[in-house]
């Protein structure tokens, strides 16, 4: 990314040029996104102790890959081409909640640590969610709507359970590990 003095980045020589464009490459980078989660998520399983944690992560395993397949009914409905594009800033998600898990012991700190990475995760998602939604609606595909309406609301419970298991137990419970 290029910028000139006056603070205005200069465009790539491939750079979208209209909201469909916009709209495939924000499919293209979730889609990326949604397929490494497939493969974080079962670390996160395997370092989280809570039984509510680790069911909650079980559970949006399945969901996620239900997203990924989701996401290929979209790309043939719409016509764009199914390709998994690096998606940075979830890359960068999973790094952290990598370093986070590095940085605790396993217990209730590292399952306050691994709740904080999934939230993160799903705060990321909700935002790509809705504005592929928005995106889908403006551009008149109505089934791509529909379907990114569902996953959206499908990432908005998963960071409401999350939340739910740190305030009903984690959290306090980590809170006292700072006192042993």
């Amino acid at each position: 990314m290029e910028s000139s003095k006056k603070g205005i980045v200069k465009a790539k020589t491939n750079a979208a040029h209209g909201l469909r464009e916009l709209f495939a490459n924000g499919l293209q980078d979730i889609y990326w996104a949604e397929k490494v989660l497939t493969k974080t998520i079962p670390k996160m399983v395997k370092n989280a102790t809570s039984p509510e944690l680790i069911t909650a992560l079980e559970n949006h395993l399945t969901e996620t890959q239900v997203h990924v397949t989701r996401l290929e009914k979209i790309f043939q409905t719409t016509g764009i081409k199914a390709v998994a594009k690096k998606c940075d800033a979830m890359e960068g998600i999973i790094k952290e909640g990598d370093h986070i898990m590095e940085e605790t012991e396993i217990g209730v700190v590292r399952d306050a640590g691994i709740i904080t990475a999934g939230q993160k995760v799903e705060h990321y998602e909700i935002a790509s969610y809705g504005t592929l939604h928005a995106f889908a609606k403006t551009l008149g595909e109505d089934e791509a709507a529909k379907l990114l309406a569902m996953t959206l609301n499908e990432e908005k419970k998963a960071d409401a359970t999350l939340t739910g298991i740190a305030v009903s137990n984690i959290n306090e419970n980590a809170a006292f590990a700072d006192e042993e």
